[in-house]
């Protein structure tokens, strides 16, 4: 197993709740983390229909074979279980009995907040990190490679090509997960759809537009984005708050969680092709972006990740609030520094003035550096943009 920056979150978490619940999307490695961090639980899959009938018709029976807590794996699969799962916790008073972990973060999450409020600690596992496969030396010796890649464990522990793991992945995705949460006629538009989300990877959001590219309405499309978000296939990155005397674009950006899901439903299917692709900017762009998030996730804080853009064009990928104070960061997946990369930056840094932190720019070269106050960090080091 390829160690996980998130383990000592769960300890920290461990010590103050009596639950902890991992969500994130599948074979991110939530149920391999939650085995390795807790060693002595029990390990129950409520995918398992006997474990799920048993804990749906008897759930009080069901509770009491575990003395020492346990690892109850996809329990959005019995939501009713929660409500038992509250008195039994309040009854023992243990810090760190249950450990709970889902994929359907809908299902999940609103069980959570209305049984276990106060009660559960929570962190969001993502795909591996450039930082987790770095540690583990396994990390892509090429940017190319790692965009194709992406970092789904089972990438890096079996012997399987990227190509056929993504085929099947979203296969079962589609037939499991969408039919859990939603009712969909044409499983056909909506992989068509999830298609077309993954073309406007690092855009405004369009409903609209993306509606009619894929036959259906702007309401249709934005539940269907509900769907991904809920899944973890994509995220939606807002738009910074303040104006500062400026107007502001307030439609969200669309981002995939991993490049490699992405490129493959845009049809790149090796570096080669990555490398010419007029979509190469914009799968960098996803894949620094979603390294920002598993950093954040993973330390069990606070997102608060944002781009900005005013109306006249000038913009800042990302916008991270720190506790002291605005990190403004531009993305640019050249391996070639050059000095107009930092025109958004600027902008922004003169409207913000004391509220802005010495600016970050993340390129797709391999070397780190500072020039003239800005930090310029190489591909292999996103995360260190907001240490």
């Amino acid at each position: 197993m390829i160690a996980r920056d998130a383990a000592k979150t769960l300890i920290r978490l461990a010590n103050g709740f009596p639950v902890i619940a991992i969500t994130g999307p599948r074979q991110a490695g939530k149920t391999t983390l939650a085995k390795a961090v807790f060693k002595d639980k029990q390990y129950i899959s409520l995918e398992n229909p006997d474990e799920r009938e048993f804990a749906q018709n008897d759930p009080k029976r069901f509770l009491a074979r575990f003395p020492q807590g346990a690892i109850l794996d996809e329990v959005q699969r019995c939501p009713e279980l929660l409500s038992w799962l509250q008195g039994w916790v309040d009854s023992r008073g243990v810090m760190g009995d249950f450990v709970l972990t889902g994929s359907a973060q809908l299902n999940l999450i609103e069980g959570i907040t209305q049984s276990l409020a106060g009660r559960v600690g929570r962190v969001e596992l993502l795909p591996l990190s450039a930082s987790e496969l770095t540690a583990a030396d396994k990390l892509p010796r090429s940017l190319s490679e790692c965009l194709i890649q992406g970092g789904y464990p089972a990438l890096y522990s079996r012997d399987v090509s990227a190509q056929d793991w993504f085929a099947n992945y979203i296969a079962t995705y589609v037939e499991r997960d969408v039919r859990q949460i939603i009712s969909v006629r044409d499983l056909g538009q909506f992989q068509t759809f999830v298609k077309m989300c993954a073309a406007r990877t690092g855009q405004l959001l369009n409903l609209t537009s993306l509606g009619a590219d894929c036959g259906i309405s702007a309401v249709t499309a934005k539940h269907w984005l509900t769907v991904l978000e809920a899944s973890y296939v994509i995220t939606l990155l807002r738009p910074h708050h303040r104006n500062y005397g400026k107007r502001l674009v307030k439609t969200p950006k669309l981002y995939f969680l991993d490049s490699g899901l992405a490129a493959w439903l845009m049809g790149i299917r090796d570096p080669q092709t990555l490398e010419t692709h007029a979509s190469r900017g914009a799968i960098f762009e996803t894949w620094v972006v979603s390294e920002l998030y598993k950093k954040r996730l993973n330390a069990g804080q606070p997102l608060d990740l944002y781009f900005w853009r005013d109306s006249q064009g000038n913009e800042v990928d990302l916008i991270a609030e720190t506790v002291e104070g605005l990190q403004p960061i531009e993305i640019k997946s050249g391996a070639t520094y050059a000095s107009d990369w930092t025109k958004g930056l600027t902008t922004w840094r003169a409207l913000s003035q004391s509220e802005s932190l010495a600016p970050a720019l993340i390129y797709g070269g391999d070397t780190s550096f500072e020039r003239e106050g800005l930090k310029v960090w190489g591909w292999r080091d996103p995360a260190r943009a907001i240490d």
